[in-house]
């Protein structure tokens, strides 16, 4: 008798409150790749992964973008409406405005959107960001070079505000449509322009004079950003905490010598001490030199 009872009492994981229990306090814990594999077990624990994907507020395919089917990120987000974190930054095989737009249409509460190197996006994907997700915060358009001109504007027109935002590589941008997103975005903290050769020193000022509270500034690659962007930037940006230069060949120690007395951290060494590291790639070691003499 006992051991009959003991069988009766005894309960399965799925008998417990499925969105009381499960949804928030086990499966919250589990990688999406786990969820994705439990899901493969039982319909019960279909069903169940359905549930979680429908009330989950983040959404991260970074680890597992190429192995995903199209169809089956269509499915894991077809119920969902409240979303507040997206990444597909590792999608850019499969990823297009077909299965994107449903998904942005219906998540109007999205603040960190991360589109990073999906090249078979459009600028309708951008707009419809922009049109949806009114308190959009976070951006990542990493090497999307269909971002124009067009597209940037109405995003900044509808997200104002935006805090970070990353169109490194985006070669359509030119100053205009930069300097307009500088007037727009004015609690940007964290920008990243490198690795377009379209960028000067106009886009750079405006952005300092509009963008007071900016904490990180990435102008890797930007050839035609000279000194004096850089001092106005050191003048307007009392916050600033790290600025990438590097190949920046116009850009040298008598502007960035303000900010390191700042502690902002800059990716380029100062030239004695570059000039120390190549004497001792040279000598196969490092010389004594005495810097106060």
């Amino acid at each position: 008798m006992d051991e009959e009872a003991q069988m009766q009492t005894r309960c399965h994981i799925l008998d417990l409150p499925w969105e009381d229990v499960l949804v928030p306090h086990i499966l919250c814990f589990l990688s999406l790749q786990h969820l994705v594999s439990l899901q493969r077990v039982s319909r019960q624990f279909h069903s169940l992964i359905q549930v979680y994907l429908a009330n989950c507020r983040t959404f991260d395919l970074s680890s597992i973008g190429p192995s995903v089917p199209k169809e089956a990120f269509c499915s894991m987000l077809k119920d969902n409406k409240v979303l507040h974190s997206l990444c597909l930054s590792s999608c850019s095989e499969w990823v297009t405005d077909k299965e994107l737009l449903p998904v942005i249409g219906q998540n109007q509460h999205l603040q960190r959107v991360d589109m990073s190197s999906c090249v078979g996006l459009t600028r309708h994907s951008l707009v419809a960001v922009s049109l949806s997700c009114m308190h959009l915060q976070h951006l990542g358009l990493a090497h999307c070079e269909w971002v124009d001109s067009l597209s940037l504007r109405s995003l900044v027109d509808h997200c104002g505000g935006l805090q970070s935002i990353n169109i490194t590589a985006c070669r359509q941008l030119k100053d205009d449509a930069i300097c307009y997103m500088a007037k727009k975005c004015l609690k940007l903290r964290s920008l990243s322009l490198a690795v377009n050769a379209n960028v000067t020193d106009e886009s750079v000022e405006e952005v300092a004079k509009n963008c007071r509270g900016l904490e990180q500034l990435d102008l890797t690659g930007c050839l035609r950003v000279r000194n004096q962007s850089i001092r106005t930037l050191a003048e307007y940006c009392p916050k600033l905490q790290s600025l990438k230069v590097n190949h920046c060949h116009n850009v040298t120690e008598s502007s960035l010598d303000p900010l390191r007395k700042r502690n902002v951290v800059i990716d380029v060494e100062p030239p004695l001490q570059r000039a120390l590291v190549l004497l001792q790639d040279v000598l196969g070691f490092a010389p004594f030199i005495n810097l106060q003499i």
